[in-house]
């Protein structure tokens, strides 16, 4: 017999989730496997520093009356479970005992499966509908006229108080401004760059449809001009998807899986005859890219469209630095940047791709990279609820503290949404910077202000 090892340095398996399974959504068995997994986080705690879930659990044991994971109600197990976003960083990051360790600790798709469980039994808030709706809310609240209206409102002091009292959306956080010139709409207008001057570079073709993202297409459009700009200055051609929905991200943090397949089915399709058509897919939101290369195909396994589809998107900069090894990478950079802090973000990290955004950056004269590789604390829809702002704010502090230190000629993330929680928790007029265009909208950042941040 084999003698228990502790810990494990084999690579890590993930295994496919069993959603469809209706064993998956047994509460009985979804208990025994919390307390399981609970039990082996308790005797462990390397994860204390990373999400308010494993704070969560180690206060609950260490307050029971047997200091161990029998003494905890299990009914409490829900409050560890909401403290989970799945950033997936303690699977990646932290646990020694994932598989193919004998323990088989995969924490945060057994969170998913609790989320699932709940979601299917009694579903969720308005509120939570709502903000998980992001495409829809980006069309309504993108609409001409209203985006003014809307914009306004998230400025308002008073407004935000009775959106906080009625709605659970906190009235510090820093809510997104809502563009009616969409993204799509904007690259709708514009011709194609020449495909004859394609030139294939490492795994990538030289041709790249853009996924716009529900961020990128409705509240901030020019982070896709931005990224269509250097594409295009580096001999890449350019086209957007034909159509598009919501990646699924929002809907699977809420365990709703029978909307993630919706919007699955609505999008494969249309990517996989791009890349049947020899297209590159790339999106400006870290998120999004995870979603299609990690959590459909571990849904959707025996989908070939969905693995094709998977194997075909690329982060920004993991694109960029593709071309750049292959020696297709304009470097005639004309300026410095100085100083830069740059937090790299948790969706981004997972995707396994290294600090693609920092190899990048340091090909820039004269520019200081430093690198956070801690979380931003936003986390979807997490850093804006009344109930968990706070935590997000604790959650992000680190990263903010270093930013006021060290005072860098710029700073931001990958994730913009997570860069605009950084700047709210700074405090100092200044705006984060999003590095695919760390040119834009710079200058005297510390001026001024006109994020949905409400200031007395």
């Amino acid at each position: 017999m084999t003698a228990p090892r502790e810990g494990s340095l084999e690579t890590p398996t993930r295994h496919p989730i069993d959603w469809r399974n209706p064993a998956f959504y047994s509460q009985d068995d979804l208990f025994t496997e919390l307390e399981r997994v609970f039990n082996h986080c308790h005797g462990c705690r390397r994860c204390v520093s990373l999400c308010d879930s494993f704070p969560t659990l180690f206060d609950l044991v260490d307050e029971s009356s047997t200091l161990e994971i029998d003494g905890v109600d299990q009914a409490d197990y829900w409050k560890v479970v909401d403290q989970c976003y799945l950033c997936d960083l303690c699977y990646m990051t932290k646990c020694p005992y994932v598989p193919p360790h004998e323990w088989g600790i995969d924490f945060p798709h057994l969170m998913l499966r609790a989320k699932a469980t709940r979601f299917r039994k009694r579903g969720t808030r308005l509120r939570d509908r709502v903000l998980s709706s992001t495409d829809s809310v980006g069309k309504a609240a993108g609409l001409p006229g209203i985006s003014v209206i809307v914009n306004t409102a998230n400025r308002s002091r008073a407004i935000r108080k009775i959106m906080q009292t009625v709605g659970g959306i906190h009235a510090d956080a820093r809510l997104p401004p809502y563009e009616s010139d969409s993204l799509r709409t904007r690259l709708g207008k514009r011709s194609l760059t020449d495909e004859s001057q394609v030139v294939a570079a490492g795994p990538t073709s030289g041709k790249v449809a853009l996924f716009a993202t529900c961020y990128g297409n409705y509240n901030e459009p020019d982070l896709g001009d931005d990224l269509v700009a250097v594409l295009e200055h580096n001999s890449v051609t350019v086209t957007i998807a034909e159509k598009e929905w919501c990646c699924g991200m929002p809907k699977l943090e809420l365990g709703d899986l029978a909307s993630v397949q919706r919007a699955k089915d609505r999008n494969i399709p249309t990517l996989a005859r791009l890349v049947d058509d020899g297209w590159d897919l790339v999106a400006v939101v870290p998120s999004c890219v995870l979603m299609f290369k990690q959590e459909l195909p571990l849904m959707f396994p025996d989908d070939p469209d969905v693995s094709r589809v998977a194997k075909a998107f690329y982060d920004p900069f993991e694109y960029l630095m593709f071309r750049h090894t292959a020696g297709q990478l304009n470097t005639e950079f004309s300026e410095s940047l100085g100083d830069v802090l740059y937090q790299a973000s948790c969706h981004q990290r997972v995707q396994n791709i290294g600090p693609k955004t920092r190899d990048v950056l340091s090909l820039i004269p004269d520019t200081a990279v430093t690198v956070l590789e801690r979380c931003s604390g936003h986390d979807g829809t997490y850093g804006v609820k009344t109930e968990t702002f706070d935590k997000a704010m604790k959650i992000g502090r680190p990263v903010m503290n270093r930013i006021q230190q060290l005072q860098p000629d710029y700073y931001g993330s990958d994730c913009p949404i997570a860069g605009q929680h950084l700047a709210n928790g700074v405090d100092d007029r200044s705006q984060a910077v999003h590095p695919i265009a760390p040119d834009r909208g710079q200058t005297d950042t510390r001026e001024s202000d006109d994020s949905g941040t409400i200031r007395e």
